[in-house]
């Protein structure tokens, strides 16, 4: 992890802050002046402020793009998942994907060890905005099909019959829309999408909470640490 990342997150201050803090001699590592605040430190490695030792908070946040074909899982012996992406000295400490993103969907996955803020993000409680760019085949959508979307689609293809919670969906171009949840239903974008006759061909989440990243997948399978102010954003919309 890297330096001021690992102060910050031990509440000494923000990452700007320990940065000055840095630069000024006050904190050793193994008993030697860091002067770099973007250093790795291991977690064998011992970091002190001012003579005395910091404890270290164990709270994780991490972004993942993920790509195609890649299973929202941790661990999986047959086939690439998300905990491919997270470094080998961060195994064991209870990282997990905050929600699921299915095997061919592509985009924003947080990756964390703060299980309130997990479980709060993924709660209906909290309606939490998700927010799609879709790639579709199959008539451009109506007036009429968009203001179903909005008012929520009582889904008839699986064994019980399910009404949809309320979602936003704007078309960008005939082949092309973006859509927002605010619930988290297995599949839901493609039923939604079927239950109107048109076929999802790529689908792509860019949005998460207020959180968001490019609607190209270019950057697909890169995995960063979220800023303080990310993690702000995301504690505030479910009211941590």
């Amino acid at each position: 992890m890297r330096l001021d990342r690992l102060l910050a997150n031990s509440g000494i201050g923000t990452r700007s802050s320990v940065r000055q803090i840095i630069a000024s001699g006050g904190v050793t590592v193994n008993g030697v002046t860091a002067k770099d605040p973007g250093m790795q430190v291991r977690e064998t490695d011992t970091v002190a402020l001012n003579g005395s030792e910091i404890g270290r908070k164990d709270n994780l946040y991490f972004l993942l793009d993920k790509p195609d074909g890649v299973l929202t899982a941790m661990e999986d012996p047959r086939l690439p998942c998300v905990g491919d992406y997270i470094p080998d000295e961060l195994r064991g400490k209870k990282l997990a994907p905050v929600g699921r993103l299915d095997y061919h969907t592509t985009g924003l996955l947080i990756i964390t060890n703060d299980g309130e803020l997990s479980h709060r993000l993924q709660s209906p409680k909290y309606h939490v905005a998700k927010r799609y760019l879709v790639n579709f085949s199959g008539q451009c959508w109506s007036e009429k099909e968009i203001s179903s979307v909005a008012s929520g689609v009582t889904l008839t293809d699986m064994d019980t019959p399910v009404k949809t919670a309320p979602a936003e969906l704007s078309p960008v171009d005939d082949s092309t829309a973006e859509i927002t949840l605010y619930e988290g239903k297995t599949h839901e974008v493609r039923r939604i999408f079927a239950h109107f006759g048109k076929e999802v061909i790529a689908l792509r989440r860019v949005s998460l909470a207020g959180l968001e990243i490019a609607d190209s997948a270019q950057n697909t399978g890169t995995i960063r640490e979220l800023t303080d102010e990310e993690i702000k954003l995301l504690k505030e919309a479910v009211s941590l």
